[in-house]
């Protein structure tokens, strides 16, 4: 006959609620952080492209947990020629970022985000993604 430690079966239990509220929080981040993409823009990254928001979200899913720090954060407006007279402003990031698991690593990412307008205001999406890492060559 086994017996059953109460207050193990309550830590875990007050674990696994804490794993799955964390899990509930993550997958809210996932939709919040892909409603900033346009139904159709494209994530390309290191190369690979992502579009749609179905397949943005199951790519955001798929990366580890990381840590961004911005070094550089540049924008400036798109010619209306370049973009059919939408309102448009291309942001430029550079900095560092470390994936679990992987090294820092520098990167560089742009965005071209596209004004949007809504009955009552106007809202900013992502129409293109364009991440990639910086590995330079060791001396």
């Amino acid at each position: 006959m086994h017996h059953i430690d109460v207050v193990s079966c309550n830590r875990y239990l007050h674990q696994k609620r804490a794993v799955e509220t964390v899990l509930r929080n993550y997958k809210c981040i996932i939709i919040a952080l892909t409603r900033l993409y346009l139904e159709k823009a494209t994530l390309v990254w290191n190369g690979n492209a992502v579009s749609g928001q179905e397949e943005l979200n199951k790519f955001f899913e798929m990366l580890p947990s990381s840590e961004f720090q911005v070094n550089v954060l540049d924008c400036q407006p798109v010619h209306e020629q370049a973009t059919q007279g939408q309102t448009t402003v291309l942001l430029v990031t550079s900095g560092t970022v470390k994936f679990d698991g992987d090294k820092q690593r520098y990167f560089n990412q742009n965005f071209l985000l596209t004004a949007q307008a809504t009955p009552t205001n106007t809202v900013w999406k992502i129409a293109s993604d364009c991440f990639r890492f910086q590995d330079w060559a060791s001396s």
